[in-house]
């Protein structure tokens, strides 16, 4: 089959690689039925995150499972599932805590730019639907995989309520998913900072009520113009970098949280600050296994249409491109046909 390997920064190929085989019991093979790719692939394209040889690129999916293991008992051929980009057993002590993400047997998704992909951990990891889903609904539980479940781990570890204020960092598409969370979470008021149009205008779409435009100390400033010199309850941390990190922390009301999902890099901390701030953080890779029957749902009902975020489809023979696009800020994410 073709697939995308990443060889190194700016060089994505779709190539002939290896059909996808049963490797251990507890594995799966799917057909996905669309695939896409991750603002976290940016990094290693742009040569800000090492990598080792040529890698199979990939780790948002969904589609029909043409096979499974002697062991897996949860989901059977022919089923549509949709999976996390982190490869859980669904039973560990952290899984069971919520904390999927951690798990004991933790492996992370790769070679799911492709036609057909291998799942581990599949009876962990894979979340059925009752019936093959319309066509029309597939962008919006891919959506699920990853990007949505991302946003929305970042609203719940900010400890999003019902009437809350909250400023969204990073108008990515996890950003603009975290707006859509802290909606669904009852947010009144969510400030989504973003200096793109197309981004604003979806952004308040998905239930942002403020815009700001200005980055750095002036972001700053415009949060606690916005929240009377207060700050916000909430804060959603969807970016990685010193400034997003900053900006985040600095906007938020002494006592308020912080979600981080962004992959830090080159982030640091000063304790003291820290420690007069009296803020609450916590984030990391996002349990979306946790998250998933409920947003798939969600979706199936219509209540969300999170696949709205995907603004480029190519075939995957166009994958290169699909880079360029979401590298260049030309697309905020791509939508892969396989």
């Amino acid at each position: 089959m073709f697939a995308t390997v990443m060889y190194g920064p700016g060089d994505v190929r779709c190539e002939q690689v290896d059909d996808p085989k049963i490797l251990k019991p507890t594995d799966a093979i799917i057909k996905l039925s669309a695939t896409c790719i991750c603002g976290s692939d940016l990094w290693p394209y742009r040569g800000l995150q090492p990598t080792d040889g040529p890698a199979h690129m990939g780790h948002e999916y969904c589609g029909i499972v043409v096979e499974v293991g002697s062991e897996v008992r949860t989901v059977r051929p022919g089923q549509f599932v949709v999976g996390s980009f982190c490869l859980s057993d669904n039973t560990c002590p952290h899984c069971k805590f919520g904390f999927h993400s951690s798990c004991i047997q933790r492996e992370f998704m790769t070679g799911a730019q492709a036609p057909y992909a291998r799942v581990p951990l599949a009876d962990g990891t894979l979340v059925a639907t009752a019936e093959v889903p319309e066509k029309h609904l597939v962008p919006h539980l891919l959506a699920t995989s990853d990007v949505l479940g991302t946003g929305w781990y970042a609203a719940d570890a900010a400890n999003v309520r019902p009437g809350s204020t909250v400023a969204v960092v990073g108008d990515g598409a996890v950003g603009l998913m975290g707006v859509l969370a802290a909606k669904e979470m009852g947010a009144e008021r969510i400030i989504a900072m973003s200096r793109h149009k197309s981004r604003q205008e979806l952004a308040r779409e998905f239930g942002a009520t403020d815009i700001v435009a200005e980055r750095g100390g002036a972001g700053i400033e415009r949060v606690k113009e916005l929240t009377r010199g207060v700050g916000a309850d909430s804060v959603l941390e969807c970016v990685g970098t010193q400034e997003s990190m900053t900006q985040a922390i600095d906007s938020v009301r002494p006592g308020g949280s912080i979600g981080y999902v962004g992959v830090p890099h080159g982030v640091t901390f000063d304790g003291q600050a820290m420690f007069f701030a009296q803020r609450r953080m916590l984030g990391g890779p996002a349990p979306v296994r946790r998250f998933l029957p409920d947003l798939m749902d969600r979706v199936l009902k219509g209540r969300i249409k999170p696949g709205k975020v995907f603004d480029l489809t190519l075939p995957l023979a166009d994958v290169a491109e699909g880079y360029r696009a979401m590298d260049e800020r030309r697309a905020i994410k791509t939508m892969l046909t396989v």
